[in-house]
């Protein structure tokens, strides 16, 4: 038993790399039930006693790519904008009984999946190091954002502090979007 939990976190793996231009309509099935349903599934579960305790914190981590899509991550782009928009509805249902629903877009971190975009990008005589630097260069902040930087971030939505802060898209990504 888990008791009745104030925090929801919804956090999908990526689905492949793919482009618009070739459609496979049971991959685009499996990904959206890998990205969309257990989000969706377990707000649906915890989201009446959140109400009924009229406190409640969900917050769902997308990527920038939903407000500036990613070349050759379709799949991504829009699943990930799918998830942030039901996100914005389900808060503007829920705000008036203290459960708040927002989205973090995080820009570029090191994490293993950005090194596994970053190597399969490296081609065409660039290395992977070429490609990481090209990177960078495109960040503001000059550099990939740190695990603690995000993290503060998300602990500010899921603390009553953020009472007022809902149905939002909040980019965690070094200016990026600018």
């Amino acid at each position: 038993r888990i008791g009745t939990p104030d925090i929801l976190i919804g956090n999908g793996g990526g689905p492949p790399p793919g482009v618009a231009t070739r459609f496979d309509p049971a991959l685009w099935q499996a990904q959206a039930a890998k990205m969309l349903l257990p989000t969706m599934t377990l707000t649906d579960a915890f989201l009446p006693a959140m109400r009924e305790r009229r406190f409640g914190r969900i917050i769902m981590v997308s990527s920038t790519s939903v407000v500036e899509p990613i070349p050759g991550l379709v799949l991504s782009n829009a699943l990930r904008a799918a998830l942030a928009n039901w996100g914005r509805t389900l808060a503007r249902e829920v705000a008036r009984d203290g459960v708040t629903v927002n989205t973090l877009m995080p820009g570029r971190f090191d994490t293993a999946r950005a090194r596994a975009l970053t190597e399969a990008r490296a081609k065409d005589g660039l290395s992977v190091e070429d490609v990481r630097r090209r990177d960078i260069e495109t960040i503001p902040a000059g550099r990939f954002g740190t695990p603690e930087e995000f993290g503060a971030v998300a602990a500010f939505l899921a603390s009553p502090r953020a009472a007022y802060v809902t149905g939002t898209l909040i980019p965690v990504d070094g200016g990026l979007l600018g």
